[in-house]
């Protein structure tokens, strides 16, 4: 990844994606917004205590730093559901929001948007197809292979090849914070071989993992490599603060 400064805004995009001029992504930092501690200051979401002005502000900005178009926002549940959605299924931010992970389009000019503050963001596109999808990617996410079920939507509904898909995972909680307790509990067996001697689990590695079974090929796969708790004064990190705010990330089609 690289970081950006932009109209006040720091902002960071993927170098592989980046090459693509059709394709408008970005993991924008909680840095440039309008919003108050705790929530300082580009914080994205609406009901965590924010003063709702400020979100919409900082949403507004957002989508002026991205060139403009219409924000698909998602009821995030840490589930493995995944929407097809075109210019008819786009919510406003005061519209009913879909239950759902993991979004797609072809649609251009819709920015496919996934709140976060540990959960991985992971950003797709096929540039042969010229199809995005966005997926927020939490502990439960992974355990229900919601990449997987992404990456198999995108072959069997969109005509996409798993080998053409990029991959950008963004800031999220990093090997060295992911501390699971009750991981006998939480986490399947097939999943401790990326744990490490402190019940701290790679998810990461879990991700580049599944993306590779569901076809993607490693070279095409972008980590961040960046741990939002050990950069909570760039990122929104609900393990580092509890009370916090949720950054954005992006993708569309210009």
């Amino acid at each position: 990844m690289h970081e950006i400064e932009s109209d006040g805004l720091r902002l960071f995009r993927f170098d592989h994606l980046a090459d693509y001029s059709g394709l408008s992504h970005a993991v924008f930092s909680r840095l440039g917004g309008a919003s108050a501690s705790p929530f300082d200051s580009l914080n994205i979401t609406f009901g965590l205590g924010d003063d709702p002005n400020d979100v919409h502000l900082n949403r507004r900005r957002i989508l002026q730093t991205v060139g403009g178009g219409t924000m698909m926002f998602l009821r995030q549940v840490h589930g493995n559901r995944v929407l097809i959605v075109d210019g008819q299924s786009t919510n406003d931010v005061e519209g009913t929001l879909p239950a759902a992970d993991g979004v797609i389009t072809s649609t251009p000019g819709l920015i496919l948007t996934i709140q976060v503050a540990d959960c991985q963001p992971v950003l797709l596109y096929d540039p042969k197809k010229n199809i995005v999808a966005n997926v927020h990617v939490g502990w439960r996410g992974s355990v229900a292979d919601i990449l997987g079920r992404t990456a198999a939507i995108m072959a069997t509904e969109c005509g996409c090849r798993p080998a053409d898909i990029l991959a950008g995972v963004g800031p999220s909680l990093g090997p060295c914070c992911a501390e699971f307790r009750n991981y006998r509990t939480e986490i399947p067996k097939s999943f401790w071989a990326h744990k490490d001697d402190r019940d701290h689990f790679d998810f990461w590695a879990v991700s580049v993992e599944q993306l590779f079974a569901a076809g993607l090929r490693r070279k095409n796969i972008e980590i961040s490599q960046i741990c939002t708790r050990c950069s909570a004064d760039w990122f929104f990190s609900y393990r580092a603060e509890n009370t916090t705010g949720r950054f954005a990330a992006v993708i569309g089609l210009k």
